[in-house]
This record gives C-alpha cells, structure tokens and sequence, in this order.
C-alpha cells in the first residue's frame, strides 16, 4: 500500500539549518508534566469551587430549604455506588436553594472545561496550559490530531485505562473498600503510564503510542526535528524512497556523470510500499477445491439441525404439558380444600384445621393471600391460630400481606374503641395478635434473610390485658435492613439484636450496608440493651423510657428523637446526629458522645457522670439542672449553651467554646477552665471552690481545699458577666485573668 507524500519546499529545508530564536530553559518533559498537572487543577478547581460555595450556603443560609436536584441525587448515588462509600444523609433530603444551584454548577462546569480543552488539542494541538508551557501534540505527519483521536488520547489512553486497571485491581482484592489505597492505586498506574517516555526511542508514553501521537516543542516548527518518524518508520514497513523533479522527470542516478545530470529542484518524495499483498482465506475458493468434503459437511449440520429441533420441540411441548398438568392438578386440589372450608360445619374444629394447615403446604401463589382473607373474616379462636401457624410455615412471602391486614385491623381497633360492642373487640384484638405473632415468628426463624423487608406503620406493640397478650420479643436476631419506620414497638425487647450489617459485598462500610430504619417508631419502654444501632436512622423516633446501655449508636441519625428519662449507661453514640433531640432526665453515664452533634437539644436533668463530650457541638444546647461530674467537655463547643445550676465538679472544659453561655448558679470546683473561650459568658452565683462546712465548736473557718479549686490559670475572664468580688478574688489569686487583677493594670 502506498504511503502518502510528504513535499518539502526548498524554504522549510533551508529552515531546519537555521537557528531557533527563542528556546524555553526547561526541558520538555519537565513543561509537559507542568502541563498535565495544570490542567487537572482547572478541572479541579471548576468543581471544588463551586461545591465549596454551595456547602457553606447549605449550612449558613436562612432561606427556605428545597428537596435535593434529583440529578444531584442520582450523581451522588451513582458515585457511592462505584466507590463503595457510604450514604451518611439520605438522597431525599432538603438543601438550600443555592445549595442545589452552585452543586449543578459542581457537575456542569468540569464537563464545560474538559470539552472545551478536548477541542482545543483536536483543532491545534495545543490545550490552554499546553500553550503556556510551549508544548503541542501532532500526529505522525504534523498536523493536529484531530477531535477523535484527541479524546481517544485523553479518554481512553491517559485516563481510561489507568483508572481502569486501577479500580479493577481495588475491587477484586484484598484493598476493597479503603478509598485511600484506590487512589494510591490510581496514582500509581497514571504514573506507569507516563513512565513508558523513558523507555520509547521517541519520547512516547503510551497514550501517544495508542493514538498515534507525538508531543513536540510548541516553539519549534515542525520540520526542524529530524523527521525519521515522518517517512515511514511510523507505518511498519519499509517504503521505497522515489524523487519527483519539478519537470516531472526522475532524478538522475548517481552512476551519471556530474556534467550529464541536469540542474533540477525536488518536489515530491513518493513512499511506496513493498510489502508483499498476501492471499486471505477464502472459503467460497476452499469450497470449490473440496466438494466432496463440502456436500458431507452440509448434509451432516443439515441432520443436525433438524434432529435438534425436533428433540427440543418435542422436549418443550411435553414439559408445558406437565406443567399445565401439575397445574390442573394443584388448582383442583386448591378449590377442593376451599370447597371444604365453605362447607365444613363450625363444630368440626379439627377438621377444618387441618384443611388450613393442607392449604399452608400447597404450593400456589393463591394459598397465602386466600390465608390472610381468611383470617380477617375467621370468627373461631383455634382456628385462628392454625391460620397463623400456615402463615408462619410460608416464610417471607407471608409478610405483604400480613403487614396490610396488620394495618387494617389497626384501623378496626381505633374505629371499634369508640363505637362497638366489647365481643368484637376481642374478636379484632385477636386477629391482630395472630398477625403479630406471625410477623415476629417470621423474623425469628429467617433473621438476617430480610433485608428491606416492609414493615413500616405495623403495629408490634406490647398487650397486656385481655386474651390478646402479646409482647415483641427479637433477641439476639439480625433485623439489619429492616424498615420499621413509623412502626409501634412499645415494650419490645430487642437485647443485643443488630440492625446494622454488611450488604452484598458482606463488608461494613460500604454503599450497600443494610441498615434499618426507625425513622418515627415508637419504641417506649423498649429494652435495646447492647444492640447495634451503628449508622442507624432513628430521625424522629420515640425513645421514651427505653434502655439503652451499652447500645452502639456511632453514626446514627437521632435528629428530633425522644430519648427522655433513657438509660444510656455507657452507650456508644460518637458522631451521631442528635439535634434538637430530647435527652431530658436521661441516665447517660460514662457515655461516649465524642464529635456527637447535640446542636439545640433538650437535656435538662440529664446523669453525665464521666461522659465523654470531646470536640461535640453542643451548641443552644439546654443542660439546667444537670450532672456533669467528672464529665469530658474538652474542645468542646457549648456557645451559647444554658449551664445553669449545673453540676460541673471536675469537669475538663479545656479549649472549650463557652461563648454567650449560661453558667448561673453552676458548681465549677475542680473543674479545668484552661484554654476556654469564656467571651460573654454569664458566671453570675457560680462556684470555683468548695468550701468545707463549719463545725460547731470550730472557732475560725478553714480555707478552701486548693485541690477543690478550679484550674484557671490563664484564662481570660475579662468579657465574663455579671462576676462578684469574690470571684473576681478568686480569678485573681489563682492566676486567671481580668481587669481588675492588679497584675493586668
């Protein structure tokens, strides 16, 4: 095949002798690495920009909040998902309206930016940051590569392949899911890639080998390199060199003499190929050569195929035979049995329960929803238990539409309290007991098989009158998945259960968790002793009373939760989301709150002995009355915060924001006050010291304990409130700080 001409002016020939007259002091692969890394950071930064500005409108803005861009929501998902990282705030949730406008501009912009120096590179070779540090791309023959071959460059060769092999290798082993070592993966291979310049005669890494490519000196012109690549090289072959004079004539051979050979000007050089065409495989040629092997061939697929067909066909019409058979079969078998139950007098009691319990055993998508019919009509006691226990043996697919009936009879009971008689009451009462037992049977015999199970509004409530008793008991069970949203789980002993686990990939701390949902359940008086609520969506959910000691609630959502007069006796709740939750009278001792964000809630009266508060946002947060002894609230942020008549003995405020506080009346003895910021703080009746009680025949009262005394050294009290002299004598004597400390005058 002919390779195309290249023609060369006597100019540009001349030209390459010349010398250039301007040459940059870096080399050039130092410019092209300064290249590629700025044009990273522009893409970079056409995101992070806009993303930074939209976050900090999404926490500081007072407009009204808007549902999440569903395009946002889906971008968000989608990144999750490939990178395993898990959703710590719900897709459906409300941003400000600026928060969804600068995060569109988040995906738009880079989109914008990288297309835009694609065209660039395919039209000129050069992209903005290629054009600042003198450095442009041509292909083989000089000219610029063009828009498919700048984003196969770019797309497949630099990017693609690199980060490809990268995720592959993260995802398939032993690294999955640590996101820090797919980027040191990432960064690795992006750098093997590029390494292959040092190894190419050329200078070409190996997206410019892949879209044929060469990366020059933008402020050179292109016939000044040596041009080896130009020719042929570059084609795999070996091309035959022919001369064209202007007048058309070959060039004269070197065996005439020089006085023979005529004065000319070359202006084309011809590259023709001398490989030799080889003959392809033609089967219609092969055919012809053999037709006697060619007519067996063909006659053996022909047999073949049509005893092939005939063996499946014959194969397909007998197995839908049976099947329709079985099918017949199962049907009359099933209008048999309800044509029993119709007509099976009342007193056979035995009787028709074991036509409940055939039912349970038949193999028919109607046999359920007949069941819980039947059950939402069934008038007889036993009967409904045996309707209970065929549900029960039908496993999970029994849960629909127990959750319906469970619902529906709900809304019975709460239209029968007000009007009707006591007989159908109990009548009520005792269905949704069987629709309770079933459920929670269910759930005990296939725990940990029931992720996104529904199970949401259903009412699991404890009963303790009448011959409807019933109490939830889920111990020591894996209900991870689960959504009991809005459901009544009051009384419900769920010691040591689990309601967070791994997903498909069976590793914690993924985009497919299983994670329950107790957004607004009412889980009053409930024992949670021990259980994992890790990640859990508690957002809402009535909490009252319940115990929770030992429970790991680490990054759970409890925005708006009731946990009044709780016992959270050394429960785990590190960064969890607890705004404006109510924490009043709860026992919440030695309990980890580390990084908790506890912004506005209610926890008056609350037991905090030795709890830890390190770096939580405690922010407008309400703790009048409280125990706080020997509590850790360093680096803590309490601005804001009403620490009235507080118990504060021993507490660790160091670092702690305490500006425009309440600490009226708090006992402060002991307590570390080092490095606090205390600007505008109000300290009006607070203690710094115990003073030991006066006996009755001791003459002069003893000093304060000094071990008693708070650490203050350092502290500037000069912007704190409504201080007394003695206090002011106090901060003095102990080293803090104030303007009236003759010291500071």
């Amino acid at each position: 095949m002919a390779s195309p001409s290249i023609k060369r002016s006597k100019n540009q020939e001349v030209g390459r002798s010349l010398p250039l007259r301007f040459r940059w002091a870096l080399p050039l692969v130092t410019r092209r690495c300064a290249a590629v890394v700025v044009e990273v950071s522009l893409v970079a930064a056409s995101a992070l920009i806009p993303y930074s500005i939209g976050w900090y409108a999404k926490e500081h803005s007072t407009a009204e909040p808007v549902p999440l861009n569903p395009v946002l929501a889906s971008t968000e998902e989608a990144i999750a998902k490939t990178l395993a990282y898990p959703l710590r705030e719900p897709l459906t949730r409300s941003v400000a309206p600026l928060t969804n406008l600068f995060w569109c501009g988040a995906l738009v912009i880079p989109v914008v930016v990288t297309s835009w120096q694609l065209y660039l590179l395919g039209k000129t070779g050069k992209t903005t940051p290629k054009r600042w540090f003198g450095v442009q791309v041509v292909t083989a023959y000089g000219a610029p590569p063009g828009m498919i071959r700048a984003i196969w460059r770019e797309a497949v060769g630099r990017w693609g392949l690199p980060f490809s092999a990268a995720y592959l290798l993260w995802r398939y082993t032993g690294a999955f899911p640590d996101v820090g070592i797919l980027l040191g993966l990432a960064g690795f291979m992006l750098l093997a890639e590029s390494s292959c310049y040092l190894f190419n005669a050329r200078r070409r890494t190996l997206h410019d080998q892949l879209a044929g490519t060469f990366v020059l000196d933008g402020r050179k012109n292109f016939s000044s390199y040596p041009n080896s690549f130009q020719t042929g090289q570059s084609l795999g072959h070996n091309p035959t060199v022919t001369l064209e004079m202007e007048d058309g004539l070959p060039f004269p051979d070197e065996a005439t003499e020089p006085r023979q050979r005529p004065t000319r000007t070359v202006t084309t050089i011809v590259l023709t190929s001398q490989t030799p065409k080889r003959d392809s495989l033609n089967l219609w040629l092969w055919m012809r050569r053999h037709p006697g092997v060619t007519l067996l061939l063909i006659a053996f697929a022909s047999m073949a195929s049509i005893l092939g067909t005939f063996v499946g066909t014959q194969i397909y019409i007998q197995s839908q035979a049976n099947r329709r058979e079985f099918k017949k079969q199962d049907n009359q078998v099933f209008l048999e049995l309800v044509k029993q139950l119709s007509s099976t007098p009342g007193k056979a009691i035995e009787e028709r329960q074991g036509v409940i319990l055939a039912l349970a055993r038949l193999d028919d998508a109607r046999a359920v929803p007949f069941l819980v019919d039947l059950l939402a009509q069934e008038k007889t006691p036993s009967s409904i238990d045996a309707i209970q226990q065929a549900l029960v043996s039908k496993g999970p697919e029994a849960l629909a539409p127990l959750q319906r009936l469970n619902q529906a009879l709900q809304n019975d009971q709460e239209m029968l309290r007000r009007r009707g008689t006591a007989q159908n009451q109990q009548l009520v009462a005792l269905r949704q007991r069987a629709t309770k037992r079933a459920i929670a049977k269910i759930v005990t015999i296939y725990t940990g098989q029931l992720p996104e199970t529904e199970l949401s509004r259903t009412d699991l409530s404890q009963v303790n009158t009448g011959s409807a008793q019933f109490t939830l008991v889920l111990d020591n069970l894996i209900l991870s998945g689960i959504n009991f949203r809005s459901a009544n789980l009051t009384n419900a002993s769920l010691r040591n259960s689990i309601f967070y686990g791994p997903g498909e990939d069976e590793r914690l701390g993924t985009f497919d968790d299983w994670i329950a949902d107790l957004s607004g359940a009412d889980l009053r008086d409930a024992e949670l002793t021990g259980s994992n609520l890790t990640n859990a969506v508690l957002n809402g959910t009535n909490l009252m009373r319940a115990t929770l000691n030992r429970a790991k609630l680490s990054n759970s959502r409890l925005t708006g939760a009731n946990l009044s007069s709780a016992k959270l006796i050394s429960a785990d709740l590190r960064q969890g989301v607890l705004e404006n939750a109510s924490l009043t009278g709860a026992d919440l001792g030695e309990a980890k709150f580390a990084r908790a964000n506890l912004h506005g809630a209610r926890l008056g009266k609350v037991k905090a002995v030795r709890s830890d508060f390190t770096f939580a946002n405690l922010s407008q947060s309400n703790w009048q009355g409280a125990n706080l002894s020997g509590a850790n609230l360093s680096s803590a942020n309490l601005q804001e915060a009403d620490l009235s008549s507080t118990k504060l003995i021993g507490v660790d405020l160091r670092n702690a924001q305490l500006q425009k506080a309440k600490l009226r009346n708090c006992d402060l003895s002991n307590a570390d006050l080092r490095g606090a910021n205390l600007a505008g703080v109000d300290l009006q009746g607070a203690t710094f010291a115990t003073t030991p009680p006066v006996r009755s025949n001791q003459f002069l009262a003893k000093p304060a304990i000094a071990a008693s005394s708070a650490r203050i050294k350092g502290v500037n009290f000069a912007d704190v409130k409504n201080l007394d002299g003695e206090q002011i004598n106090f901060i003095c004597s102990n080293g803090g700080r104030h303007p009236q400390c003759p010291t500071d005058k």
